[in-house]
């Protein structure tokens, strides 16, 4: 039986933006007001967050392994599995942003010419975050870790272990969960 998918049209669906107002700013992080109506026609000023745009290197070796940082993070009191990436500068290219947050937060640098993978966000609702996730197939190591706020231990974990870690909430954040799951469902397409 042949199911039929229904889209809500723009004129019946889209939510109208009059204006937008700063309410805190820094380079980080951007918190708005915005005069918004909603598809019904009611209408309200309502909070938004807006983040910087973030690179995130995959870097996949030939023993089918991802290069990641074990580390904590405060904010959610955890302990997990990240890939290495980080905010874009002014200017900067994300697949540069990525390479270059890869070598610093593990001493490795990737190799050859990188593959977009994904772009995606990962909190729509509420806040813009937009995340470019590049894929390498090689790194090589030149030296220790340079980024001394990004402690952890490196380690290539086997890919085979990414449902286990996700079950067990040891990979932390959208970001490296999107683009693990993404990469291993695009290669099995």
């Amino acid at each position: 039986m042949a199911r039929t998918l229904h889209y809500v049209t723009d004129e019946h669906g889209s939510w109208k933006t009059f204006g937008e107002r700063l309410v805190y700013d820094n380079p980080w992080v951007k918190v708005a007001l915005a005069d918004v109506q909603a598809p019904n026609g009611d209408r309200w000023e309502y909070h938004v967050v807006h983040l910087a745009r973030i690179a995130i290197a995959l870097i996949v070796n030939d023993q089918d392994e991802a290069l990641m940082l074990w580390r904590y993070r405060f904010a959610t009191e955890q302990w997990g599995y990240e890939l290495l990436g980080g905010m874009v500068d002014e200017g900067e290219d994300a697949a540069v942003t990525a390479a270059r947050e890869a070598a610093e937060e593990s001493g490795w640098e990737p190799i050859g010419e990188p593959e977009h993978l994904v772009t995606f966000e990962p909190l729509p609702g509420q806040v813009t975050a937009p995340t470019d996730v590049y894929l390498w197939r090689a790194a090589k190591h030149i030296g220790e870790p340079t980024d001394t706020e990004e402690v952890g231990r490196v380690e290539w974990v086997p890919l085979s272990r990414v449902p286990e870690l996700a079950q067990r909430q040891e990979l932390l954040g959208a970001g490296t969960l999107v683009s693990l799951l993404y990469f291993m469902a695009s290669r099995n397409a």
